[in-house]
């Protein structure tokens, strides 16, 4: 499995990608999921991959030997949007080459990609690729994109980050939300592959690979958890008898009334089986002694 998240800012453009492909007992896959693709002064694109590697490396070759579909490839897009499409068609190609006999062996064609980067006097752009080779594009209002498995790392990205995020408090956001996904999911994990875009920089000025040596992440794995302990305790524990207010759970619910207990009463409650039996015998004798008379 993987996790990749992209953000995109007011600033630019922040790109982290974990290493590994899967993690049996023994046996851990480690292959970079982050390809990036410039030209000098022009263009620069980076795109993160999920899903079957076999797909996604073919999609990234295609997109390396600059192929051309309908004249266009990312070397020569007027846009992010175009560059967008080219990626997609690469995903349809690889489809209709391999999608036969990968149903024929039992595999779905699973690609997912992260892809985004900014042309010359146009601004930066995110895009969510599928497999299908659609996408669609990050807002101001829905700006960051994950792939892979995503949701131990969104509540944090959800309660910090908007389109105004500088970069650096968007960086620390983005590992933070990787660090969660290590620690809850096997499947993920170092190195990690960072990429911190300027917007109109048009190269990728700040690109690290971080492992469990590097000194800034080794702090962020130690500090959120010890803040996120802190945090906890400094909650107040609920109160059941009302005394504090401010902690009270016992207040009733303004749209729904209380959870209805049913309870057995005398009313439904049925005869035993052995006085039915001593009933009926009792009826059967008044009945005998009547028909003797």
């Amino acid at each position: 499995m993987t996790y990749c998240v992209g953000l995109c800012l007011k600033d630019g453009l922040v790109f982290l990608s974990d290493t590994r492909t899967n993690a049996g007992v023994d046996q851990i896959g480690t292959f970079r999921k982050m390809a990036l693709f410039q030209k000098d002064g022009d263009r620069f694109f980076a795109m993160m991959s999920a899903g079957n590697l076999a797909v996604t490396q073919a999609v990234k070759e295609i997109l390396l030997q600059g192929q051309l579909f309908h004249g266009k490839n990312l070397w020569n897009v007027g846009s992010s949007h175009d560059a967008a499409v080219v990626v997609g068609e690469a995903v349809k190609q690889v489809y209709d080459r391999d999608h036969k006999a990968l149903e024929k062996a039992g595999i779905d064609f699973n690609c997912n990609l992260i892809f985004g980067g900014q042309v010359k006097n146009e601004r930066p752009r995110l895009f969510n690729i599928y497999s299908a080779g659609n996408f669609i594009e990050a807002t101001p209002e829905t700006c960051y994109f994950q792939i892979g498995e995503s949701k131990y790392g969104k509540p944090i990205l959800d309660r910090v980050v908007n389109f105004s995020t500088p970069l650096n408090l968007a960086t620390k956001c983005a590992l933070i939300s990787m660090d969660s996904t290590l620690n809850s999911n096997i499947s993920v994990g170092l190195p990690l592959d960072l990429l911190v875009y300027e917007k109109n920089s048009l190269k990728a000025s700040k690109l690290v690979t971080l492992d469990e040596s590097n000194p800034y992440f080794q702090m962020i794995h130690r500090l959120w958890g010890e803040k996120l302990r802190d945090a906890f305790n400094s909650i107040a524990e609920p109160s059941w008898s009302g005394a504090n207010k401010s902690s009270a759970i016992s207040e009733p619910a303004r749209k729904m009334g209380a959870v209805p207990i049913h309870r057995l009463s005398a009313k439904t409650v049925k005869p035993s089986k052995a006085k039915t039996t001593t009933a009926t015998k009792t009826s059967a004798k008044k009945t005998a002694t009547k028909k003797k008379a």
